[in-house]
Formats: C-alpha cells, structure tokens, sequence
C-alpha cells in the first residue's frame, strides 16, 4: 500500500508539473498569437515526440521527458544590421562568428516570404516584452492560485499559546539533531526547572499578557539571562512559575540558518490549522517571493555542498534539487502517516513553491531565459525611443544573436548544475521523514 502511494504521489506531482510547464508555454503562445507572430510548435516535455497533432499552422504535443517544454515562435533572432535575410549562410569564419551566423541560417530556413511581418523580431518591442514576460507571469498566477486556495479553503499552522513539548536541556542550535539526547554535562532547561508542563497554557510573561505565540517568543528573547515570572493556566487554574532565561543560540528564524544568541526558556507551542484572509495570501507571498530570491543568491553556494553530498558528505534539508528530488518527495509525503488533508496540503505547496521558483528563474536576466530576452526588447524599447527623442536615425532592432555565445554558456551552465542535482537526488535524496 506505501508503494501504491508512492507512485501515486510522484504520478499526481509530475502531472502538476506538467500542466504547469504547458500553462507557462501557453503563456508565451497566446499573446504571440495575438500579436499575429508565427508560432509552429507547442510542446510539454524535451526528448522523444510521444505524440502531436497539427492545428493550422501550430503542431501540438507531448515529448517523454516531462522535465520542461517549450513553443516556437519563428524569427526570434534578426538578421546582422544591414542583412538580406534571404541571403543568410552557415559561416566559414571564426568560431564565434559562424556560432551566430550558422543559428542564424537555421532560424531562416524555415522561413518564408509569407511569414513578412509575422516574425518575432519585426514587432514591436513592447508586444516582445508582454510575450516573453507572459511565461513566467503565469507561473506566478498558479503559486498565488495554489496558496490562496491552501491558506484560505485549509489553512496554515498557527502556534497557540498552549506548550507541546518542554526541553529536557539546554542544547545550542548548532548541535541540535534528531538523535541528539541530553548528557550529564548539558544545563537543564530553565522550562524544566520551573516546572512546566505539557498542555500549560500561558497567560503571562513578566507582567505582560500573552495572547499570542508571536508575541511570546520576542519576550523571552529579550529576556536573556534575567528572571522570569510566567503565569500559566493548567487544569483550569492559574499557576505562577518562575526561573531565570539562559542565552543560548538558535535559529534567527524558521526559515534562517543564522544563528542567534539570545533568551531560552526550553518551550515549544501547539499547532492548530487556521483558515487564513486575502491579506494574509498578499503578505505571505511576499514573504516568499523574498526568500526564494535571497535561495536564488545563494544557489551557487548551495549547489557546493549538493556536489559533496554527492560523495559522502552530509545534503542538507534546505539544498536545491531537481525534479527527481521534487517527485521523490511528493511520493514520499503521500506515503506518510499524515492525514489525506494534510498529504493534499503539503502536494500543493510543494508545487505552488515549484511554480514560484521557476518564475523567478525565468525572470533572471540572461539568455536563453526568458530574462534575457525581456532586456533585449526592453534595451529596443529604451534605444528607439532615445533616438526619436534627439531626432537621430532608428538603431533599429536589438540583436540578440550576437548574445549567443553567452546563451550558450549560460544554458550548458543549468545543463551541469541539472545533472548535478539529478545524481544528487539519486545518490543522497533529501528526505522528509527519518527512517
């Protein structure tokens, strides 16, 4: 039965996947088709054509591997300045030189005299811009879709203000584990001397009201290593505590690895899933569109230690990884002992952070992202546009061919970095659940 549920977990994840890349290529297509630009294929997946049907002048279809997609739009690159389209050649010349020339003659060979006016490069560079930002853009819409329906029909997991767990010790954050246990050397908890006790429910901290978990964690902070006076409510009466906070190191936030030195009590608070409003989706994407810039930042960083996993070292929980990764995950979440609410809820976040990431990966400005081609037509827009201002001949249209050798860097960069994480996944997955 695990198994079962497994499969179906990777099955209804790659699915999501895939409607996600389709709804990201249809993003480029409609307005491309709207614009009246050519567009000849709309595929969801690389590699092998599984299947395709023709509508009008676009074939539509579904590659075997669903790691991606892609639509064509003819004319994406110019000819040089002063370039007789018909007249393009594969080049004889330097390598950098025929890498432009010979993409160049591919690009035109499927091009004809009928196509005039049809071609990608031709538009206007605001029709270019609202096509290739139209990809990503979607992408962003299902994130916000995916969590505005998680945290507004379920609900997120909000601390209350009643104890779950009381630390049997004082142990810094860059020792914790799962399998650490207290030893005789370790300082017991100030929670644990002043007698706390799992279902407490607290009132008070030092004269000041709780009523929320939020509110109590700043308060113990700040507390340090200075007495604290902490009314609690246990079994329908009231019980006053008290003890001395300790400085130790923790986590700066949930979703920070710095660590801290600030006041410990040694508590941990309950979870209830509350039904969040409108305001709270606004903020929280926010929150996360944030964090998944600053995980961008640091990839290069990150994706270090992902290589030393590969050969023994330890992956750590907050490490990229692929669609491999990704899939194992969502199977291993379906086959875990959580509730099928909470299974659905987890699918769903995993994917709405999936559709965050790749659009704001989309949206870094280099070729062949869609980034890249969004300055270039925004650089059209900005050139033309100062050339009619001081009355100076039209530069004419950006040519982003002659940016291709960077592209070709860049993409056998992701290339690379997608192997890596794909070994990775394989050889030392991360794994939600121990055991």
């Amino acid at each position: 039965m695990s198994v079962l549920l497994t499969i179906v977990g990777i099955v209804l994840f790659v699915a999501g996947v895939l409607i996600s890349v389709s709804l990201h290529e249809l993003g480029h297509m409609l307005p491309a088709k709207a614009f009246g630009m050519k567009v000849t294929q709309f595929f969801a997946g690389f590699g092998r054509t599984v299947w395709s049907i023709k509508r009008g002048e676009t074939e539509y279809g579904l590659k075997a591997i669903p790691a991606g997609g892609f639509v064509r739009i003819v004319g994406m690159m110019p000819p040089a300045k002063g370039q007789d389209p018909s007249k393009i050649r594969k080049a004889n010349t330097g390598p950098i030189q025929s890498m432009i020339e010979n993409a160049r003659s591919a690009e035109y060979e499927t091009i004809s005299a009928e196509d005039e006016g049809r071609l990608f490069y031709q538009k206007a560079w605001w029709k270019k811009l609202i096509v290739m930002a139209s990809g990503p853009l979607v992408n962003v819409v299902i994130a916000f879709v995916l969590f505005g329906g998680l945290y507004m029909m379920y609900g997120t997991p909000v601390a209350q203000t009643t104890v779950s767990t009381v630390t049997d010790c004082v142990v810094p954050a860059s020792q914790a584990s799962a399998n650490r246990k207290c030893t005789d050397t370790d300082k017991l908890s100030p929670a644990k001397e002043a007698g706390f006790q799992v279902g407490d429910k607290i009132l008070s901290f030092n004269g000041t009201r709780i009523t929320s978990w939020d509110q109590l964690t700043p308060l113990i902070r700040a507390n340090t290593d200075k007495p604290a006076t902490i009314v609690v409510e246990r079994n329908g009466a009231q019980k006053t505590l008290t003890t001395h906070t300790i400085v130790n190191q923790v986590q700066e936030s949930a979703t920070s690895d710095k660590l801290v030195s600030v006041g410990f009590l040694g508590i941990s608070p309950t979870e209830k899933v509350v039904r969040q409003d409108f305001g709270f989706v606004v903020n929280q994407m926010g929150k996360l569109t944030v964090g998944t810039v600053q995980a961008l930042g640091k990839f290069p960083e990150k994706l270090v230690g992902v290589a030393k996993s590969i050969v023994g070292g330890k992956r750590d929980q907050d490490s990229p990884m692929s669609i491999v990764g990704a899939s194992r995950v969502a199977g291993e979440v379906a086959s875990s002992s959580m509730t099928t609410a909470q299974k659905g809820a987890a699918l769903v976040s995993l994917l709405a952070a999936l559709n965050l990431f790749l659009a704001l990966f989309n949206f870094i400005p280099l070729l062949p992202l869609d980034g890249g081609h969004m300055i270039g037509a925004i650089w059209e827009g900005v050139r033309r546009g100062l050339a009619r201002l001081f009355r100076r001949p039209d530069p004419g249209y950006v040519d982003v061919a002659k940016l291709l050798p960077i592209a070709y860097v860049a993409a056998s960069v992701i290339v690379v970095m997608g192997v890596l994480l794909v070994i990775a996944d394989i050889v030392n997955p991360i794994k939600l659940f121990n055991g």
